[in-house]
C-alpha cells in the first residue's frame, strides 16, 4: 500500500512531478478524520503543461492500429484487475465505502478498459448510395480530439476510467482532473495505464483544488475539444456555459432524484432486496441512489417495516473493519448536510422509524435511517440527499406513483417493482428518466448505455454510445 500512496505528484507527459507552484495539499480519511497523504496541488501553468502533453501526442495515439490502442487498454484491464485490493483499500482510504464495496468498484472500473478494448476496433462507418444516384455517401467516425474529463470523488476509479476507456478507444488523448476529496485513486490509476503502455502524455492526471483556474487553463487550448463531467447540476451548468463560448463537446451526468416504485402486486423480497442496493451502495452517495420511495398503500407499512429493519441492521464503522457495512460520509459538509435535510423533513411531518440521529465521531457517521409519514411537497422530495435516508410516500395508485416519480427536474434514473412484466414496461415508459431499473436495483453496466434526461446531463457514457461520445461524424460525398 506504501507504493500505492507514493504516487502524489502531478502526472503530466509521463511523468512524475510536482507542482510548479510546489503547493500541495492535504486527503483526509473520512472514518477518522486523519491526514492520510498530501497531493502536488495543480495550478493554471501545471494544466496547460498537460494540455500540451496531451495535444502533441493525441495525432500519434490516434494513428495506431486500433488493436493497437486495444491490447494497451486490454492490458490496462488485467493489471486493474490484478491491482484490486490494493486499490480498493486506497478508495476506502480517502472515500469511507467499506471494502467490499470498495472492491466491487475496482471491478467495474476494469470492466471500462475491458468492454472498450473491445470497443475499440469496432468504431466503423457506414457506406451508402445517395438516393438521387449522384454520389457515393462515406460516414466516418474519428476522434475528437484532447478530451477534458472532471471526476467526482463517490467513485474514484469507475468514473475515471468510464471516461478514460473510451476517449482512448475512440484515438482521443486525455487531461484528467480528479475530485479534490479523492485524487490518490485517480493517480494511482495513471500508473496503472503507464504501466498497461499508454504513451507518456496520452494520459495526464492533474489534481488541484482550484478547480476553475484549472478548468479555465485546460479549456483555453485550441485542441481541447471534449468535456466529460460527472458532479452537480449547478456546476454542469456552468461548464456547459464555459465550453459553449467555443462551442465544444460535451457529456454531462448530472444530478439525481431517483424514485424507487413499489407498486401493490410486488415481490416484497426483491423490493427489499433491491432498495438495500438502490439505497445504500456506497452509504447512499450515488447519483443513482434511490432518493424517493412511492410505495402503494396495500403493502407500505410492511415494505417500511421491512425495510427499516434491513436498513438498521448494517453494521456501522470504518470502511476496513472487517464487517462493516455502513461507513462514514465523505466529509462533514456532506454529513452535515443529511442532518438538515432528515431535520427538516422530521420538522414537515416525516417519523423516522430507525436512524434519524447523528452519530459521534470521530469520523463522518450518519446512521441509516428511514422516515415515512412523508408528504408528498415534504422538502427533503426535491433534494439529492446523497446519504444513508429512505423517505418513503404513500401512494394511491400507479397513476399516482407515476406522476409523483416526474415532479422533478431530475431524470437520471428510476426503480419500478411489479410481478406484472406488462405493467413495468408501461411504467418505465411513462417515467421521464434516462435509466429505469425495472426489478432491479442496480443498472450500470459498462455494456449500457448510462445518463439521463432533463437537468441530469447530456450524452451517454458506456455502451458504443460511449465510445462515439468522443469522435466527430464526418460526411465524405465521391463518386467513381
Amino acid at each position: 500500500m506504501a507504493e500505492t500512496l507514493s504516487r502524489t505528484d502531478l502526472f503530466i507527459g509521463g511523468e512524475w512531478r510536482p507542482a510548479a507552484s510546489g503547493d500541495r495539499f492535504a486527503v483526509h480519511d473520512p472514518g477518522t478524520e486523519q491526514v492520510i497523504a498530501t497531493v502536488a496541488n495543480a495550478g493554471a501553468s501545471d494544466a496547460r503543461a498537460a494540455t500540451a502533453a496531451a495535444a502533441a501526442t493525441q495525432p500519434a495515439w490516434a494513428a495506431l492500429p486500433p488493436r493497437a490502442r486495444a491490447e494497451i487498454l486490454r492490458r490496462a484491464w488485467e493489471l486493474l484487475t490484478e491491482r484490486a485490493d490494493d486499490l480498493a483499500r486506497l478508495i476506502t482510504l480517502e472515500n469511507g465505502k467499506v471494502f467490499a464495496e470498495a472492491k466491487g468498484e475496482i471491478t467495474y472500473a476494469a470492466e471500462f478498459f475491458r468492454w472498450f478494448s473491445e470497443e475499440a476496433v469496432r468504431l466503423r462507418g457506414e457506406f451508402s448510395t445517395a438516393p438521387g444516384g449522384a454520389n457515393r455517401i462515406l460516414v466516418l467516425h474519428q476522434p475528437v480530439g484532447v478530451a477534458y474529463p472532471i471526476t467526482p470523488w463517490n467513485f474514484p476509479a469507475a468514473m475515471a476510467t468510464r471516461k478514460i476507456a473510451p476517449a482512448l478507444a475512440a484515438g482521443c488523448s486525455v487531461v484528467l482532473k480528479p475530485a479534490t476529496l479523492t485524487p490518490l485513486t485517480a493517480l494511482a490509476l495513471a500508473e496503472v495505464l503507464h504501466d498497461a503502455g499508454v504513451p507518456g502524455g496520452v494520459v495526464n492526471v492533474i489534481p488541484g483544488n482550484q478547480a476553475r483556474v484549472i478548468t479555465n487553463a485546460v479549456l483555453e487550448h485550441e485542441r481541447v475539444r471534449k468535456v466529460s463531467f460527472t458532479g452537480s447540476t449547478e456546476v454542469g451548468r456552468m461548464l456547459i456555459a464555459q465550453a459553449a463560448e467555443r462551442v465544444l463537446n460535451v457529456s454531462m451526468e448530472l444530478g439525481g432524484n431517483a424514485p424507487f416504485i413499489v407498486l401493490a402486486d410486488a415481490d416484497l423480497d426483491a423490493a427489499i432486496e433491491g432498495a438495500m442496493i438502490a439505497k445504500m451502495r456506497h452509504n447512499g452517495e450515488t447519483c443513482t441512489a434511490a432518493n424517493r420511495f412511492y410505495v402503494e398503500a396495500p403493502v407500505a407499512a410492511e415494505f417500511s417495516q421491512r425495510l427499516a429493519q434491513a436498513m438498521g441492521a448494517l453494521p456501522t464503522g470504518h470502511g476496513l473493519e472487517p464487517g462493516s457495512r455502513l461507513g462514514p460520509l465523505v466529509d462533514a459538509t456532506t454529513r452535515d448536510t443529511v442532518v438538515a435535510l432528515v431535520d427538516e423533513a422530521v420538522r414537515a411531518g416525516a417519523k423516522a422509524i430507525v436512524g434519524g440521529s447523528v452519530l459521534e465521531g470521530p469520523g463522518f457517521y450518519y446512521p441509516a435511517t428511514v422516515l415515512t409519514d412523508v408528504a408528498p411537497d415534504n422538502p427533503i422530495l426535491q433534494e439529492e440527499i446523497f446519504g444513508p435516508v429512505a423517505p418513503i410516500v404513500t401512494v394511491a395508485d400507479t397513476a399516482e406513483a407515476i406522476r409523483l416519480a416526474n415532479s422533478t427536474t431530475m431524470g437520471l434514473v428510476s426503480y419500478v417493482y411489479t410481478r406484472d412484466l406488462a405493467k413495468g414496461l408501461r411504467v418505465a415508459e411513462a417515467l421521464e428518466s434516462g435509466m429505469v431499473g425495472l426489478n432491479k436495483g442496480i443498472v450500470s453496466d459498462p455494456a449500457a448505455p448510462f445518463g439521463g434526461m432533463k437537468e441530469s446531463g447530456l450524452g451517454r457514457e458506456g455502451g458504443h454510445e460511449g465510445m462515439l461520445d468522443y469522435t466527430e461524424t464526418k460526411y465524405v460525398a465521391t463518386d467513381w
